[in-house]
């Protein structure tokens, strides 16, 4: 690879998981990003109290070091009785304003995020509109948004949808140049499409979109089936494409897109994001992990290298895909990483710390690991303490424990919002323990943090 790629899931994917525990799935397994989809399970502009929500989402994001993209693709959000309607090409002006309305808001939801991009795609061609009363719809809508786009400071991700009016590469071309080439109107690709319905190999899809590209999605597909199948169970030859996307220096998320897999979420996502980075990997990666998965001994030598040979930028990630290499379970696991952990430098620790999440899924680790956890939070670096407070913790530590966790982040400044699962396990011990700790602060004359002014529990009751 010439280039780190940004992996993302949707959380079209994730619609049977609340939005602060999809968030911390996706960030625990180690995904850059999340493809936020505005639906009634997840951030429903049409909510009340949207204000105080998408400023706890923004700075959750922003905690948890997520970027996003907000995705538009609700099925039935704005009619109940027909899916994705009604669109811009709708013949009715009262229904195509519906669809408007909600893609402005789409863009003010998205500077609110300080997200990357707003997807957006045509519509199907109504039974009685011609092709070029549609086209004409469609160009008139987009002007619109458009221009609220530029105003917002906001790029826009046009998606050519297999079955719509803009289908393919040649539709997006024919919007751009029909609208004068406006830089905010960008291309959303999905590299499961290209093999669906384009005439060229994604990789050659890649470069063909390289100028207007601002997001990707992806999944396997098979030729002339438009079916979102996991990594593996369709027709694509995924490094090449990847490759491509490198090579053209893509910067933007690369984003899972696997919405009828709800119902096995966690699992899904992390074969996904394992499938992505073996495709993706430093070729040192690939050999590192066959050395463990002989002889994991190796892993004592290869650990502490990783930085150096496969990147800074994809330390973590090659060290995760390390772990899972192991053949261990329970406390056989949990002992081998003690011992990483115990010889590792602060980079090395933090990785531990960070992979717990998905070793616990993808290998029964179970609370043997609390020992680690237990030593980030008795130190003094912030960064321990932040990775110590994730969703291993937030699932294994005893009540009293995870109070004094919390209570240590307040204590260093760290951010709440790091903290896994603070609104399911916050009870009125917490809320005392802190509301003692502002007493003690405001008698000593000093200031009181901003996250004891909202206290866990109390703070999204209204929303």
């Amino acid at each position: 690879m010439t280039g780190t790629l940004r992996f993302g899931y949707g959380t079209n994917g994730l619609t049977g998981h609340r939005l602060d525990d999809a968030l911390e799935l996706v960030a625990g397994l180690g995904y850059d990003g999340v493809a936020l989809t505005l639906d009634h399970a997840h951030l429903d502009p049409y909510a009340p109290h949207l204000a105080p929500r998408l400023a706890r989402t923004r700075r959750r994001l922003s905690a948890l070091g997520l970027g996003a993209v907000v995705e538009t693709g609700a099925r039935y959000l704005l009619d109940p009785w027909h899916k994705h309607a009604p669109t811009l090409l709708d013949p009715d002006p009262d229904r195509r304003d519906v669809r408007l309305d909600f893609l402005l808001r789409a863009i003010r939801t998205a500077a609110e995020l300080e997200a990357e991009v707003v997807h957006l795609w045509s519509g199907v061609r109504p039974a009685g509109v011609p092709e070029d009363v549609a086209w004409k719809l469609l160009a008139e809508g987009c002007s619109v948004l458009v221009t609220a786009a530029e105003a917002a400071g906001v790029r826009l991700g046009f998606e050519p949808e297999p079955g719509m009016l803009v289908a393919d590469l040649d539709g997006y071309e024919r919007l751009r140049e029909t609208l004068g080439g406006p830089d905010a109107l960008g291309l959303t690709l999905d590299i499961g499409h290209c093999r669906c319905l384009e005439p060229d190999d994604p990789a050659t899809c890649v470069r063909r979109a390289a100028p207007w590209l601002v997001n990707v999605q992806i999944e396997d597909m098979r030729r002339g089936v438009h079916e979102h199948l996991e990594f593996g169970e369709g027709e694509i030859d995924f490094p090449p494409a990847l490759e491509a996307l490198s090579e053209i220096g893509y910067r933007g998320l690369v984003g899972v897109e696997l919405p009828r897999h709800g119902h096995s979420a966690p699992q899904t996502a992390l074969r996904s994001l394992n499938a992505l980075r073996a495709a993706s990997a430093h070729p040192w990666v690939a050999e590192a992990a066959r050395e463990v998965r002989a002889d994991p001994a190796a892993l004592h030598r290869l650990f502490p290298v990783a930085a150096r040979e496969a990147g800074r930028d994809v330390a973590d990630a090659t060290r995760a895909r390390l772990l899972q290499e192991l053949p261990y379970r329970g406390i056989e696991l949990g002992e081998t990483l003690e011992a990483v952990y115990r010889a590792g430098d602060t980079a090395e620790r933090l990785a531990v710390l960070r992979a717990l999440p998905l070793l616990d899924l993808a290998s029964d680790l179970g609370p043997h690991a609390l020992p680690l956890v237990a030593d980030a939070l008795r130190a003094n670096d912030a960064r321990m303490v932040a990775a110590a407070v994730g969703p291993y913790a937030a699932r294994h530590l005893d009540q009293p424990s995870w109070r004094q966790a919390v209570l240590k982040c307040v204590f260093m400044g760290v951010p709440l919002d790091v903290v896994a699962g603070l609104d399911r396990r916050a009870d009125a011990e917490l809320t005392r323990m802190f509301e003692a700790f502002a007493a003690e602060r405001s008698a000593a004359g000093r200031p009181v943090p901003d996250d004891l002014l909202s206290r866990p529990g109390e703070r999204d009751a209204h929303l």
